[in-house]
């Protein structure tokens, strides 16, 4: 399975330690050189550790031909969008709530980093969803409050 990723959601899981659930869950993640770029920028937050897993995750992709956007999103949204198209990818991590609106316009399936720790636990790879998702809201990454609790729902742990 192939998952094209946005930086948004990369973020979050690098805070709360959970990247490593990508590879296992997926076999091979992409990024565009935007995203890329977008999170490895230096001093931003998480950027040294998604550097390193990133690394060698890199796929150029032509903008030509594979998206239909308002533009109302950011360049690392659309290429990762792009590059989803290009590589036929099973789904875009994606956590902005207009990039994954467009996304489903363009026929593209999502998953959040809240449905990445979702997985996680349906497959085994943690026990819990919550002490993950405290550091998430311990940090400047916004994630409304009624997704939170739906995802707790979900998960059976509110």
């Amino acid at each position: 399975m192939i998952l094209a990723a946005d930086s948004s959601a990369l973020i979050a899981l690098s805070l709360c330690n959970a990247l490593q659930f990508l590879d296992v869950l997926f076999g091979e993640v992409k990024v565009p050189q935007a995203v890329f770029d977008e999170v490895t920028k230096k001093g931003k937050k998480e950027s040294m550790e998604l550097f390193d897993y990133l690394n060698d995750k890199i796929e150029t992709v032509c903008m030509d031909d594979y998206v239909i956007t308002d533009f109302s999103i950011f360049r690392g949204e659309y290429e990762a969008m792009a590059l989803y198209k290009k590589l036929g990818a099973d789904r875009l991590l994606a956590d902005d709530k207009r990039a994954r609106k467009l996304a489903k316009l363009n026929g593209i399936n999502t998953i959040g980093s809240l449905g990445i720790l979702l997985l996680a636990k349906e497959k085994g790879l943690i026990e819990r969803i919550r002490p993950y998702i405290e550091i998430i809201k311990e940090s400047d990454i916004h994630i409304k409050k009624n997704v939170i609790d739906y995802a707790l729902d979900l998960a059976g742990e509110r």
